[in-house]
Parts: C-alpha cells; structure tokens; sequence
C-alpha cells in the first residue's frame, strides 16, 4: 500500500528474559545482557489512531525480538504480531506499521538492527490491564504476565525511569514478570517466577 502519515496513541506492556532491571534500559542499551540473548516481546493497545483514511482505534500489535549479548550491535532477530481482528484496510495498515515499511519506530528497528526478518502472523491478542498487573496472551505464540514494582511511598504507583531511549517511550513502568512464555518464530522461552524483567507505559508514536 502507498506511503501514507500514520498516527497511534495507547498502552504499552513488554517483558524480556534479563533479570530485573534489564541493563539495555540505563545503558543506551551498550551494556551486555543478563544471558546469551535478550527475547523480548512488546505488545501494543492503539486506543486511538489512524493511518490515511483507515481508523485503528482499539486495535492490537506485538513485536518480537531476539538480540545478542548486546543490543546495539544489531543482528536481531524480529517478527510481528497483528490483531487478527483488524478488517483487510487495517490489515494492511498494520502490517505495514509493524513490519517497518512505513516508518516509525519499527522502521528504526528494522533498518538498523535487524538481520533476520520472520515476517508478521495475524494472531488474537488478549490485552489485560488491571492496577499494577498486566498480562497478555497471543496463542501459539506468547503470553506473560507483569506487575509494576511499587513504591514504598503508599502512592500505589510503580517506580518510574525517565529519559530512555526505549522505542516505546521515554518513561517506562518498572515490573517484574511472573511468567513469560514464548513459542512462536521459533523463539522458545518459558520462564515462571523468576522475576524477570517487565514495563508498561503510554506510548504515542507517528510518521
């Protein structure tokens, strides 16, 4: 489809395998990762966005990645995740998104990190946001569930790290994972109570 200005504002919510706190976040990310790899999977809720005419209020999206020891060196494995709900309009948008070929923050990931490109699935995304707990499940290919690391100041919110350089925002959540499985683009992980790492956020991209 034809390059077009896009546009999309929701939540944001990821887990990885590195051990809380992920160094990639304060590290830009040049530090190494807790293992071999970090497998990471950020999955989005577009509460309100459009890309030419085609509305996406509502809609789902995940990407999946697989670094090396060290995130900026590139070489990462990348796929895609597209509410199966999405009509053929929104298909295409989204693919489109997701898959990088229309700029955005996928685009910089695509362009500048990614060696090996395991296309896009269209996939029944369960998005769940309750308090400080989130969770989702995409069958056949994730599911994981978080919960924000709360503040001892009885605010009831998570501690915070501002400033980033992440895709997904410059202020992100901090959360500890309860479970991360991942059985899709070949990418296997099962991981349950380890406390791994987590964030949830606003996000709002364009391009």
């Amino acid at each position: 489809m034809a390059e077009q200005k896009w546009t999309m504002r929701g939540e944001y919510m990821e887990s990885c395998n590195c051990d809380y706190l992920c160094p990639c976040i304060y590290t830009n990310p040049q530090a190494p990762v807790t293992y071999d790899h970090c497998v990471a999977a950020l999955v989005f809720r577009i509460d309100v966005g459009s890309y030419g005419d085609t509305k996406m209020d509502g809609l789902k999206f995940a990407l999946v990645i697989r670094s090396g020891k060290v995130m900026a060196d590139g070489n990462w494995v990348f796929a895609g995740v597209v509410d199966e709900e999405a009509d053929e309009a929104q298909r295409q948008a989204l693919t489109a998104i997701v898959g990088g070929q229309a700029g955005g923050p996928p685009a910089v990931i695509r362009e500048n990190l990614v060696s090996d490109f395991r296309g896009i699935v269209y996939k029944p995304i369960e998005f769940v946001m309750d308090g400080l707990k989130r969770s989702v499940v995409i069958p056949d290919v994730l599911s994981f569930e978080i919960e924000g690391v709360a503040s001892r100041n009885r605010s009831g919110e998570p501690f915070y790290i501002d400033n980033t350089a992440h895709p997904a925002g410059r202020r992100l959540a901090l959360a500890r994972a309860t479970k991360l499985h991942m059985n899709g683009f070949g990418l296997d992980l099962d991981l349950a109570a380890k406390g791994n790492n987590g964030h949830f956020a606003p996000f709002n991209w364009a391009a």
